[in-house]
């Protein structure tokens, strides 16, 4: 693909199609809010208000769903490359100037997920200071932080670094975005770092670069994952339905 950038609209998501890198320079440059909508988010795109807001704001959105970039690319007979928040991230804490103390500040999910993450990053020569991170409450159906927003404009980093679920991370960042007096990157990457550090299953880079990231994950913990990825089934007949168009808020999706 070169350098070049595409955008192409799914769901009425406007989805940047490009390397890695080129990604990822272009994000840093612009600042804004990235998201990385999964297949179990990206089914809750006629049902879910909050999440669906703030993915149709983000700045930037890549492929992370390697089943819809799979039925796309069938349906349209397209050539949309899955990008995933793996990946993604592998990358972006190799880039240097992500790698300048002080440059990231990271919401974490929990205590223990902190600690393992900053570990692992501490081990990969990215150092997070006490200051440069916090750990996220739970949050009521309306998000809104505060503290966070008080943490950011103090330290006023140039790259945020959301590892929250999906459905919670987005309206969190889109918070950030509306909220903060200046425009870092936002980078939404959910479990990306724990796949990393070990916080939860590490999925290997060839089980990612096949798209069976999801599978890996379903395998470690069937109970727990198994029924949200069964779930995001649902993805196949919006996607069918409604292809690049943003689809009807409470429009049936019917379970194939």
């Amino acid at each position: 693909m070169g350098s070049a950038i595409r955008f192409q609209q799914i769901l009425g998501i406007r989805f940047m199609v490009a390397n890695t890198q080129v990604a990822i320079d272009q994000i840093l440059s612009d600042g804004g809010l990235l998201v990385v909508p999964s297949a179990p988010v990206l089914k809750n795109m006629a049902s879910d208000n909050r999440c669906r807001e703030a993915v149709l704001a983000a700045d930037f959105a890549i492929a992370d769903s390697g089943l819809m970039v799979l039925l796309w690319n069938i349906l349209q007979l397209d050539n949309v490359s899955k990008l995933s928040g793996l990946k993604y991230l592998r990358s972006l804490v190799r880039h240097t100037e992500f790698r300048v103390p002080g440059a990231s500040f990271w919401v974490m999910p929990s205590h223990d997920s902190a600690r393992r993450n900053l570990a692992w990053l501490s081990e990969n020569g990215i150092e997070v200071a006490d200051r440069d991170f916090y750990v996220a409450p739970l949050y009521d159906e309306a998000i809104a932080d505060p503290e966070l927003l008080r943490r950011l404009e103090e330290r006023r980093p140039r790259n945020v670094v959301i590892c929250l679920g999906g459905g919670t991370q987005e309206p969190l960042g889109l918070y950030l975005k509306q909220n903060l007096s200046y425009k870092p990157a936002i980078h939404c990457i959910g479990a990306a770092i724990a796949f990393l550090s070990g916080d939860q299953v590490r999925i290997p880079v060839m089980v990612d670069e096949f798209g069976l990231g999801w599978l890996w994950r379903t395998m470690s913990h069937p109970r727990r994952y198994g029924p949200r990825y069964w779930e995001a089934r649902s993805l196949v007949p919006l996607l069918i339905r409604y292809r690049d168009r943003l689809p009807s808020f409470d429009s049936p999706t019917l379970v194939a």
